[in-house]
């Protein structure tokens, strides 16, 4: 373990500055992500340097599809969560807690040791190009990443995180010149939504949006359609007007099909009919967005990148089989840029 680098003591309790949760956290207890313990009026991350899974994935399956497109990352993650997504496909990771066990299941493994020294240099000697920080919220294992992110830069390497997008300033601060790519899920443009599913707010996620966009750290927004849930159209025409008004109509937003038989509390809802994603995409054109990607569901061309000058293909997706048509990141066609870094 590792002492927490955001925190301050409020009279017999720590205040854990991490995450917007802003948990006070009194002597021997741990915030809601269960893995930030305080430890005689002192903050600790429990996971530090233990993942609980690590290997080498696609840039696209994070989904990046704008960030050194066809390269690999090297993927890790540790166990806990500052969310408790009723829809989570990991909840075997993100709601585990220090006793090994999560709330509907048996005890799982703790993964592996794995220091920052020794994720840069697994990721070098594979040939990746980045480092992902990935399969839980890596704002939970923030000194952990952190440490990481620092060795790796120097290394050139970047990095990229995968996030629900809902640390705190503090957090975003430290991370932002060592970070050069994010992915975070805009769930529901309703609040409610993400009281009730997911246990947080949506206003510090769409502020944290913003700061990344205008300090320049690459962006995609991706968004699960949950049938009866986040799948009412004016809703999504929110979100696509967000992006576009707020982040830049060149902001990627990906769009997922939910299946319920591999989440963690929606069982019982149906799956995502191809006729709503396929209207979630149309809406996100409505609303004037050039990068639009459909995931989850088997359509010819939904993952590819088309110019949005002349409607060619610049990037040929068939899974993670990745033909780059475009000219260093320009389009053969027409010589249009094609935001992103290529």
């Amino acid at each position: 373990m590792k002492e927490a680098i955001n925190y301050r003591n409020i009279g017999d309790r720590v205040e854990c500055r991490t995450c917007h949760h802003f948990c006070r956290i009194p002597v021997g207890s741990t915030g809601l992500c269960g893995w930030r313990q305080n430890i005689g009026g002192k903050l600790y991350l429990l996971s530090y340097g233990r993942a609980a899974a690590a290997q080498i994935d696609p840039i696209e399956k994070k989904p990046l599809f704008h960030f050194l497109p066809g390269s690999s990352t090297y993927s890790f993650g540790t166990l806990g969560c500052n969310f408790r997504c009723a829809n989570c496909q990991n909840y075997d990771l993100s709601q585990s807690r220090p006793s090994g066990k999560t709330e509907d299941s048996d005890k799982i493994s703790w993964g592996i040791d794995l220091t920052p020294a020794e994720i840069v240099a697994n990721a070098l000697k594979a040939k990746c190009l980045s480092i992902a920080y990935t399969y839980n919220e890596p704002t939970v294992f923030l000194e952990y990443a952190l440490d990481t992110m620092k060795l790796a830069k120097a290394q050139g390497l970047k990095n990229v995180w995968v996030s629900n997008g809902f640390m705190s300033p503090e957090t975003l601060t430290l991370i932002l010149p060592y970070l050069d790519a994010i992915n975070i899920d805009i769930k529901s443009f309703d609040d409610e939504f993400y009281q009730t599913y997911c246990g947080a707010r949506l206003k510090p996620i769409l502020e944290n949006c913003r700061h990344l966009v205008k300090a320049k750290i690459w962006l995609e927004i991706t968004t699960l359609i949950i049938p009866t849930l986040s799948d009412q159209e004016e809703l999504l025409s929110q979100i696509a007007r967000f992006i576009k008004q707020e982040l830049g109509e060149f902001v990627p937003w990906h769009i997922s099909a939910f299946s319920g038989e591999i989440s963690w509390k929606l069982k019982h809802l149906p799956e995502t009919p191809v006729a709503a994603v396929k209207r979630a995409y149309a809406i996100g054109r409505e609303e004037g967005l050039k990068y639009i990607y459909t995931g989850n569901i088997w359509e010819d061309g939904a993952a590819n990148t088309f110019c949005p000058a002349c409607s060619r293909i610049a990037i040929k997706r068939d899974g993670y089989d990745i033909k780059r048509l475009d000219r260093n990141g320009c389009c053969r066609n027409c010589g249009e840029k094609i935001e992103g870094l290529f």
